[in-house]
């Protein structure tokens, strides 16, 4: 009986501890999942990627999505959702859409707390 208890215990004992530690989820390269944001229409950049697994088998990314001033906002979210959920398995994703002057704002005020 052990021999047929103990691993399944460790591979969930492994995946547990991914998911208190908010690990990257396996399989996602996040390279990978910033070329692909970047390649959407109406994406200029992307800056604060996060991605992790919320629970066994659901994983999760944010971040910050820079648009074109031609860019149409529902449009990007549709296609990134679609892209990531299809190419990477990723169930749910939060994008902040900013303009490049937002972006500029963010730079000038993280210089000046430090």
């Amino acid at each position: 009986m052990a021999v047929l208890i103990v691993p399944r215990t460790l591979l969930l004992l492994r995946d547990s501890v991914d998911v208190l530690l908010e690990a990257t989820p396996k399989g996602v390269d996040l390279g990978d999942v910033e070329r692909h944001i970047l390649e959407a229409p109406g994406v200029t950049g992307v800056h604060d990627l996060h991605a992790w697994t919320i629970t066994s088998g659901m994983n999760v990314v944010s971040a910050h999505v820079v648009l074109g001033e031609d860019a149409q906002p529902g449009d990007v979210l549709d296609h990134l959702a679609t892209c990531l959920s299809a190419d990477f398995d990723i169930n749910h994703s939060t994008f902040q859409l900013e303009t490049p002057e937002h972006v500029l704002w963010e730079a000038g005020k993280e210089q000046a707390q430090h």
